[in-house]
């Protein structure tokens, strides 16, 4: 009987990479093993990972000696950045780099990049119809992880770049569920006129992570662009009425206004909203959700999404 494989989980505490870990580890066949990559080995969201059987090794993806540390022995790594940390794309690229680079000099067998589209290749720089942010980026946060897809691809190490949608649970983490306007009516407030709107459970993609892993070498060298629902703004609200027992109504922001909104990165998300409404066929034809279902069984709705967590929202 074989050893199981080791899959190394960057960012194993977070939303994507703890689905992983999670799915590995209920794994009733125990295809793999888990190491959980960690920056604070004593933190709670890592000991709960250990007590549930997860090896825990603390390394940082700012030192590409101690990702090659990690990554050395396994088979295969989830790499993911962290934009919302620092706001620099920058920053995200030389993160990405060191993943590629370490995963190379491990000789890892495969790497699932979580990755997204670059959106000059849409809308070039130079280009007015959105603001051009940090002189050279229309969505910061995207178009870092899609360029950093090259360093992947060129370190020869066998890939799948893994192409993520919104996660539902920004709904939750980022603030952007249904608010009470000057009137005290819940509102959904989002820049994306009538289109529909690509989302995810986040602990869906690190369990799709997982059905690519399974699938061994079908998936490598190729982009999968997942999706757990298409939804439109005025159906998104319907589903939040239905579930959370109040009438949710959908306002339709302006761009501009909502690239205005006093918060860190609303330019960014304002750019990218704007991006996904004006490429809302092109985009929405990469992710269908009936094959995100064929790799991932137990993809949820977003309905079924939100009454799992629902009774996290304070409306």
């Amino acid at each position: 009987m074989n050893d199981p494989k080791i899959i190394v989980v960057v960012g194993a505490t977070g939303s994507q990479g703890s689905g992983l870990v999670k799915a590995i580890i209920e794994d009733p066949d125990k295809t793999f093993e888990v190491r959980a990559i960690t920056r604070d080995y004593t933190s709670d969201k890592a000991q709960e990972l250990r007590k549930h059987g997860a090896d825990l090794f603390e390394a940082d993806v700012d030192d590409k000696e101690s990702l090659i540390e990690a990554f050395e022995g396994a088979y295969g790594a989830f790499c993911v950045t962290f934009f919302w940390e620092h706001f620099s794309p920058e920053k995200e690229k030389e993160h990405a780099r060191n993943m590629a680079e370490a995963a190379k000099e491990a000789k890892l067998k495969h790497v699932i990049w979580s990755s997204l589209e670059d959106t000059r290749k849409w809308i070039p720089v130079d280009d007015d119809r959105m603001p051009t942010l940090m002189g050279h980026y229309k969505v910061p946060h995207y178009d870092a992880k899609g360029e950093a897809d090259s360093y992947f691809i060129k370190s020869k190490v066998p890939y799948t770049l893994l192409r993520t949608s919104f996660f539902w649970d920004n709904f939750i983490n980022f603030g952007m569920g249904p608010q009470k306007d000057e009137n005290g009516r819940l509102s959904l407030n989002l820049p994306m006129s009538d289109k529909k709107l690509p989302g995810i459970a986040s602990e869906d993609i690190g369990k799709t992570a997982f059905q690519i892993f399974k699938k061994g070498n079908k998936y490598k060298g190729k982009t999968i662009s997942i999706a757990g629902g298409l939804l439109t703004g005025n159906e998104m609200a319907a589903i939040f009425s239905e579930v959370l027992g109040k009438k949710v109504k959908y306002h339709a922001l302006e761009p501009d206004l909502y690239r205005n909104s006093d918060f860190p990165g609303a330019d960014d998300l304002g750019n990218m909203f704007q991006f996904k409404a004006e490429f809302e066929k092109e985009y929405c034809a990469l992710r269908d959700p009936e094959n995100t279902w064929e790799l991932n069984p137990e993809l949820l709705s977003f309905k079924e999404w939100l009454e799992k967590n629902k009774n996290r929202f304070r409306v």
